[in-house]
């Protein structure tokens, strides 16, 4: 699991290994790109990944995993969700990202969760002020999808939507917030997508180069 995104909806897109484009034609507007590698294959993997990404505490995890463990249909219809809500958002962000129409199924997948999520605020006073918190329910085991649901609204909804960028890597296809003063960033990550590249382009310009004649001097 990384987390490169920038943002929690960004990272929650990005537990896929990488995906690849089904499109055949230049710049056809296609959002279905194949998931190359799964990372939440089971409720357990859901729970790893919110503790790592701050969602939940450990005694939270753990609690929803014994939960999860005892309530089997439950828990995979939660990941029905989590499946569906991440596609979605995925669609949506890349639609943004090539400057495309967002398709009106996954506007209404996000608009879904995100009203579940928001019967779950709760609005309490805190040090003089008042903040939005999550109710209590231990129980609920789709409590992860509250604040992903949250977070891809708040993005959406802000000026910070011009910066989302996808990875131009092979194999990729993550998600992340161009932070970068010139807004040039073009990979998730430079040790990984972005070395490849430039081994890769290296290596086309070693094949491209023609060879240079032997000269008195070599020998």
């Amino acid at each position: 699991m990384k987390f490169i995104g920038g943002r929690l909806c960004l990272d929650f897109v990005n537990t896929v290994g990488g995906r690849v484009s089904k499109n055949t034609k230049k710049g056809a507007r296609d959002c279905a790109d194949m998931v190359v590698r799964e990372k939440i294959a089971s409720y357990d993997d859901l729970m790893t990944w919110a503790q790592l990404a701050g969602v939940l505490t450990q005694t939270e995890a753990r609690g929803l995993a014994r939960r999860a463990a005892t309530e089997r249909k439950r828990a995979a219809a939660v990941l029905a969700r989590v499946a569906a809500l991440r596609e979605a958002l995925y669609r949506v962000f890349k639609s943004v990202v090539k400057g495309w129409p967002s398709g009106a199924a996954d506007v209404q997948v996000l608009r879904r969760e995100l009203g579940n999520s928001r019967g779950h605020e709760r609005l309490t006073p805190s040090a003089g002020a008042f903040v939005w918190n999550w109710e209590e329910q231990p129980g609920a085991l789709d409590r992860v999808l509250w604040p992903v649901a949250k977070s891809a609204a708040e993005l959406l909804t802000s000026s910070d939507l011009a910066r989302v960028r996808q990875c131009g890597g092979d194999e990729c296809g993550w998600m992340f917030l161009d932070t970068s003063r010139n807004r040039s960033r073009q990979w998730c990550d430079m040790k990984d997508c972005g070395n490849r590249s430039k081994v890769r382009r290296f290596r086309q310009r070693q094949l491209r180069e023609p060879e240079r004649p032997a000269h008195p001097s070599d020998k």
